[in-house]
Order: C-alpha cells, then sequence, then structure tokens
C-alpha cells in the first residue's frame, strides 16, 4: 500500500504531539478528520501505528518503524517544493524559531525585523520559552540554545558567546551598603530563577556563587529585569539586555563576569535544503552582529 502524503503529514503531527486535538490545531483540520485519517492509514497497513489512552496518542511498534519513513517523506517533499520554487535571491516561506526568553526578547526581534526588511514574502516566527525547545516534534524549525545538546540526529553550530554581570538599579545601590566583595552580597535580597524550573545548567548562575536563597524568582527573564528595576534587589543580567533597562548598572564587574554561548540547533536532515541554510546563516550572523552592538553600549 502506497499511503497519501497528506494521510503521512497527518501521522506525524498526530506522533510529534500526541493528541488529535493538538495536532489539528496545528494542521488547521477538525480533530474528528484528524482521528478518520489515522484510522484509514492504519486500516491500509492492517496494523495499530499509535497505542491509544487517556492521556495520548502513543506510538506503537509499528508507528516507530514508520516514523523514520515518514520522515525521510517530508525532508524529500520540502525538497521537492524548493527545487520548484527556483533559487531566487531572497528568502521566502515561514521559518519558525525557538529561543530562551532573554535571547527571544532582546535579540530576535532586532534580527527577525531586518530579515523579514529584507525578504518580504519570509514569514518568521519567534517561540519564545523559558525551557529547551523539542525539535523532535516539529515545535519549531530550529533553535537558539544555551548549552550544545549531545543527543538526537541533529546540527549544532556555537553562533556567539555573551557576558551576564551582577546588576541593580542606582536608587537600590544608594540605599544599601557599598558592595566591595563578594562576602558583601551575604544576607542581600537577590533576584533570579525559580531554582527547580532552571531548565538548562548553564542558567544556575546564583548557585555558582554560592547564594542558596532566591526571595524574588522567576522563570522567565524579562520578568526578573522588571523585578530588578523595581528597585527590589540584585540580580545576574545579559549585558545586552541592560542597554532596554537604563536604569540598571553592573555592580562587582572585576568579581563577577560570566561568559555563556548561544548555539543554533537544526534537524541532521535539514542540512540538505539550501533555504534553510540560507536562514540559518543569516540568522547566526545576525545574532553575532547584535550580541556586538548591544554589549558595546554597556
Amino acid at each position: 500500500m502506497d499511503p497519501h502524503w497528506d494521510d503521512v503529514r497527518i501521522f506525524l503531527a498526530v506522533a510529534r504531539h500526541e493528541s488529535l486535538s493538538a495536532a489539528g490545531r496545528v494542521l488547521k483540520i477538525d480533530p474528528a478528520t484528524v482521528g478518520r485519517r489515522v484510522s484509514r492509514l492504519e486500516s491500509a497497513f492492517g496494523v495499530p501505528l499509535f497505542v491509544k489512552s487517556p492521556q495520548g496518542y502513543a506510538l506503537s511498534e509499528a508507528g516507530e518503524r514508520f516514523l523514520a519513513h515518514g520522515e525521510a517523506a517530508e525532508q524529500a517533499m520540502r525538497a521537492a517544493t524548493e527545487t520548484l520554487d527556483g533559487q531566487s535571491e531572497g528568502m521566502t516561506g515561514q521559518m519558525r524559531i525557538g529561543a530562551p526568553d532573554g535571547c527571544a526578547n532582546y535579540l530576535l526581534p532586532q534580527v527577525c525585523a531586518r530579515l523579514g526588511r529584507d525578504n518580504p514574502d519570509l514569514d518568521i516566527q519567534i517561540v519564545a520559552l523559558p525551557r529547551v525547545v523539542n525539535l523532535s516534534r516539529r515545535e519549531a524549525d530550529m533553535a537558539v540554545a544555551v548549552s550544545a545538546p549531545t543527543a538526537g540526529q541533529l546540527l549544532v553550530k556555537r553562533i556567539t558567546d555573551y557576558k551576564l554581570h551582577l546588576v541593580a538599579t542606582r536608587r537600590y545601590l544608594r540605599n544599601h551598603p557599598p558592595l566591595e566583595s563578594l562576602e558583601d552580597l551575604r544576607g542581600r535580597r537577590m533576584v533570579g530563577y525559580i531554582p527547580d524550573m532552571i531548565f538548562d545548567a548553564e542558567l544556575d548562575y546564583l548557585d555558582k556563587l554560592g547564594i542558596r536563597r532566591v526571595p524574588l524568582a522567576s522563570n522567565s527573564v524579562p520578568v526578573q529585569l522588571k523585578l530588578l528595576c523595581q528597585h527590589a534587589g540584585l540580580g545576574i543580567a545579559h549585558d545586552f539586555s541592560l542597554p532596554a533597562h537604563r536604569t540598571l548598572c553592573k555592580v562587582l564587574k572585576q568579581q563577577i563576569s560570566l561568559t555563556r554561548s548561544f548555539y543554533l540547533v537544526r534537524h541532521q536532515a535539514d542540512q540538505r535544503s539550501q533555504r534553510l541554510n540560507r536562514f540559518a546563516e543569516a540568522l547566526a550572523s545576525g545574532l553575532r552582529d547584535e550580541v556586538i552592538r548591544l554589549e558595546a553600549l554597556t
């Protein structure tokens, strides 16, 4: 039996989202229609592709085997579409980028705005998540990460380093004893991540400074910075975010200066797509330039 590509596309959406309703939202198809198409595919193969439970749709053993072939068909369809569209000077179609919310709020808007102006037929979507983006479920075409993943069939490219420092508002500093050493941080009110929601060890800044209690915490970088702007305490901030928060200034610059890196992560199979390759290169170059520009302002 040769399955129709549209049925394969629906199968992939259910496999990635583990739900008929979630797959239907992505595909803009009624969930009942999604269910009928899955049943049709299963009937044609004569085996169940999913194990259904109250928790959702999990791939069966046969479904796991078919998944690799479905993804190969998806890549072939993308390549065929690019070939038929031709190699235009600009970039076209839709690109979805997943990124931690610090990058998504303070870097990607400028970079993507420029890419959009230069490529009017390109649609760019930014998915800002305070967690690792799941590329295997196609949450995005590519993702910016703060550490290089070591598992999965992925393309990983280091984009750039960036700096972080301890910051506070000038009013906070005026109203509290001077900070001259790391010892002076003891007993100070700190702003940072919710400890049990830190999704990457590279983000556990305060623990590395020996600070265990975080009285004001959020899993969102912009929320942390807004708390700091309310003169609420001290916290670690990306240097590239400081031009957007002029009331914040660096503290103990010599003693506390952190360096982290951004990585661009993609599906390994996507390296055959010239369209995705061009966009990935433009995105990485834009992020490097924007980090340099903003850090020079601090």
